[in-house]
């Protein structure tokens, strides 16, 4: 008899015969013999109305008020569904998140999960009770025993975290959509369905906006290696799996705030090529990295800044063997990129450093922990290490260094990070980097003692035996803002400093670019920061910057908040020169110009203005191929 957990979002509940048909499914997974824990939201929009209720009554409602009023949604749901099983025949039993034990830090309406309690749901299971769980709740394990909230996606983290702590089989997550699509199919009807995806695909996706499944349950189920699906709740469809690798043995006490980072990764073999003052206008990325990618030269990190007057600069990273062919190309191409033919220009003026190299921390939820970047900064800071390029995903952080700095680097972000045990390994990166040391957790040391709780080795999902794609998706955040911090003193420990700021707000930084040009100031080296942040942060990300500006010496703070950022991901990008190239062509195509580039491993992030932003998505999407035969129905 195998467990499952599964989840259905509030518009799969959404009116009494939605319920009743859930409940139907339901009874049809039990009759084939498996045991069953089902996870709901509130019913349809009930959550807004409730949110609606709060502010008709006060202005500045009470986080803890607001999390005992939201609460009460999923109550609605769990009694119902409870009651549709039981008149089907089928023994059911409603439980609160407090009630089933899911323990959480005492942060309302964001709370984390510490851990789970799971003996009065595995009692139930026994005596062949269907379990029906309130998700997006849970309760404080201090004396008040406070109701909390998990927040935006909390019912997905409710049900992966369940199907952990309880060891599962598999968690399905039910929903409005067929699976997990290459984009969003509101925007491109021909969206195509995915069979599978990795996890480390999905959570770049997930953070970039696709609202499938939220990032913290894919973060969850890649560290407990929980074999997940997503399924249409409308079909019988087999849907997508999201593919786990096998995890490290972790303890499933401090489930949510567990160590964030896995390993640290040096690569010692790379170069950085960079083009200064290149015209402001579409298709500029194109020509360049068309022609390195036409030479089937591999590139690895790629940063574009905010423009500078009418110019922008772009640098780029190749292994340290490619670096004179690469050289060549962006000197010949350079002229080409010029608005003006005069040899004299300084447009476009190529710059070449060889001795560098690309320290990285990997674990998963990077972004959605503000503190992880800001302590590798003044780790690093604190070892007398400049930072010269900034690279930010959910699994890692990645930043350019001397290469004289590099070991010293790795041993100061293993102790910060308690990483204690070294392996060699060799990886290639987002359009070919090799990375050629890493160093990941004893467990064994670290963990000996919780082995009880240790979560098994779960089989994997189901694999395709297709080619793995060059990319998987494409999604649009157009909730973002732009967050310019111009002349900032080049030197160690200013970007700890202001990340370490926003950290302390709590604020959560996705891209983060640092300028390739240095202006000198008063006899101080200075450059340009640039991040996005949600669009709700900005005003605080704003303000807390502008008060810290005189002691820290940073100046203007400038907001941008009519920004889109498109992005492709995909693990298969990796050795596969060519797909920044066919992105940037394709927006080129569109006549829609790039104000900003960060790329991963894994994921190629482009900033345009917030009114082409579905135009680019479709553009990318349609370059790439992705999309099927026919159109995806979306229920309302």
């Amino acid at each position: 008899m195998a467990l499952i957990v599964q989840k259905y979002g509030g518009t799969s509940v959404g009116s009494v015969e939605r319920i009743q048909a859930v409940a139907d499914r339901v009874l049809q997974t039990v009759k084939a013999g498996n045991a069953l824990v089902v996870v709901v939201s509130a019913m349809g929009k009930s959550t807004d109305a409730l949110v609606k209720l709060a502010h008709e009554v006060s202005a500045n409602p009470s986080r803890r008020e607001m999390d005992m009023l939201l609460s009460t949604g999923e109550q609605v749901t769990i009694a119902l569904l409870s009651m549709a099983l039981q008149e089907l025949g089928q023994p059911a039993i409603s439980l609160t998140g407090a009630q089933v034990g899911i323990v959480t830090e005492a942060e309302h309406t964001r709370a984390r999960i510490l851990h789970i309690q799971t003996s009065r749901i595995e009692k139930q299971l026994k005596i062949g009770k269907v379990v029906v769980v309130a998700g997006f709740q849970g309760i404080t394990s201090t004396e008040e025993l406070e109701i909390t909230t998990l927040g935006r996606g909390g019912s997905d983290t409710s049900a992966v975290a369940l199907a952990a702590a309880l060891r599962a089989d598999c968690c399905e997550i039910y929903t409005d959509v067929p699976g997990i699509l290459t984009t969003d199919p509101r925007l491109v009807p021909e969206a195509q369905l995915m069979t599978e995806i990795t996890c480390n695909e999905m959570l770049e996706l997930a953070s970039l906006g696709a609202k499938v499944l939220h990032p913290r349950a894919v973060e969850i189920a890649r560290n407990y290696g929980v074999p997940l699906v997503v399924r249409s709740s409308w079909t019988s469809d087999p849907g997508t799996w999201v593919v786990s690798p096998k995890p490290q043995p972790r303890p499933l006490v401090d489930l949510e705030i567990a160590r964030p980072v896995d390993g640290v990764e040096l690569d010692a073999d790379q170069a950085r090529i960079a083009l200064l003052r290149v015209p402001d206008r579409p298709g500029i990325a194109a020509r360049l990295f068309s022609e390195i990618a036409r030479q089937g030269l591999d590139v690895d990190l790629i940063v574009q800044s905010i423009h500078e007057g009418n110019s922008n600069d772009i640098a780029f990273t190749v292994t340290t063997s490619l670096l004179k062919q690469t050289e060549a190309v962006a000197a010949a191409i350079a002229p080409v990129l010029r608005s003006h033919p005069d040899p004299k220009s300084e447009e476009a003026e190529v710059m070449v450093q060889p001795h560098i190299a690309k320290v990285s921390i990997d674990g998963a939820g990077m972004i959605g922990r503000p503190g992880v970047a800001a302590q590798m900064f003044l780790t690093l800071a604190e070892a007398g290490i400049n930072i010269q390029m900034i690279s930010t995903s959910e699994v890692k952080v990645s930043c350019v260094i001397d290469a004289t700095d590099g070991d010293r680097a790795v041993t100061a972000l293993r102790e910060a990070f308690e990483i204690v045990e070294e392996r060699v390994v060799v990886e290639k990166g987002a359009e070919g980097a090799t990375t050629n040391s890493q160093f990941t957790i004893d467990a064994d040391a670290k963990l000996r003692e919780h082995n009880s709780q240790l979560t098994p080795n779960s089989s994997p999902a189901p694999c395709s035996l297709l080619p793995t794609p060059p990319v998987r998706g494409v999604a649009l955040d157009i909730n973002q803002a732009r967050l310019a911090i111009l002349q900032v003193p080049d030197r160690p420990g200013l970007a700890a400093r202001l990340f370490g700021l926003l950290a302390r707000e709590n604020i959560s930084v996705d891209t983060i670019i640092q300028s390739q040009r240095c202006r000198i100031a008063n006899g101080v080296p200075k450059r340009d920061i640039v991040c996005t942040v949600a669009q709700m942060d900005a005003a605080a990300a704003k303000q807390a910057l502008e008060q810290a500006a005189s002691e820290h010496g940073w100046g203007q703070i400038v907001v941008d908040t009519a920004i889109a950022k498109v992005s492709v991901v995909g693990a298969g990008m990796v050795g596969q020169p060519g797909v920044a190239a066919k992105m940037f062509a394709a927006l080129a195509q569109k006549q829609i110009n790039i104000q900003m580039i960060a790329t991963s491993e894994i994921k190629i992030s482009c900033v345009v203005a917030q009114e082409q932003g579905v135009a680019a998505l479709q553009a990318i999407h349609a370059a790439f191929g992705l999309s099927g035969s026919g159109a995806i129905q979306v229920s309302a």
